[in-house]
């Protein structure tokens, strides 16, 4: 008798540590979670942003690219400010 006891209290502490090491697990992955949607909003907005025909036009010019119909005009000698 005392033997079964000692089974059944065994397997309700064992199920229990189960039962907490699961919930500490579910709480890791639940901030992890939280920390991926975070990084997803970011970087949704950094594309949108990056995406942008205003900011494709200053990359562009930063790169000296000019459209078909433009000119493209060198000036030389300016006196120093």
């Amino acid at each position: 008798m005392l033997a079964v006891l000692g089974a059944l209290v065994f397997l309700y502490v064992s199920a229990g540590a189960h039962m907490l090491s699961s919930w500490k697990q579910s709480r890791r992955d639940d901030a992890r979670v939280a920390a991926m949607e975070r990084e997803h909003r970011a970087l949704v907005r950094q594309h949108g942003e990056l995406g942008s025909q205003s900011n494709l036009e200053v990359q562009a010019k930063q790169l000296d690219m000019t459209r078909p119909s433009e000119r493209t005009y060198v000036i030389t000698n300016l006196p120093p400010n």
